[in-house]
Formats: structure tokens, C-alpha cells, sequence
């Protein structure tokens, strides 16, 4: 499908690899609070932040247009 000049462009490769990068942090949080017994909930609380920091970033790279 082609765009029009009508049309604002859409997605940010480079943002949502940085999305991708903060989901990654999220689950290397994750298996380190699961290696560590769980003994603090300290690094679930850190990769529940990641995880939504990540999906915020998504969807910001989707949903604003791209400059030309």
C-alpha cells in the first residue's frame, strides 16, 4: 500500500528498537530476581517499570508521525 502525501509517515525503526532494548532489560531484571530467590522484590519492581517504559515507547514509535 502506498502513502499519499497526505498521509503522515509512521513508525520509528530506531525508537522502537530502543523499545526492544528496554524489554530485554525488563526480562535480564526479571531472571536476576529469580536467580536471587527472590529475596527482595526490588528487581520486580525494576523490570514492571522496564516492561511498561518498553510498551510506551512502542507505541510512541507507531503512533507519532516521522518528520520528512
Amino acid at each position: 500500500m502506498e502513502q499519499t502525501d497526505a498521509e503522515p509517515r509512521r513508525g520509528w525503526v530506531s525508537v522502537y528498537a530502543a523499545a526492544f532494548a528496554l524489554m530485554a532489560a525488563a526480562a535480564i531484571a526479571l531472571v536476576a530476581s529469580s536467580l536471587g530467590s527472590l529475596r527482595s522484590i526490588g528487581l520486580l519492581w525494576v523490570s514492571s517499570a522496564l516492561s511498561v517504559a518498553a510498551i510506551v515507547v512502542a507505541l510512541a514509535s507507531v503512533l507519532v508521525p516521522r518528520r520528512r
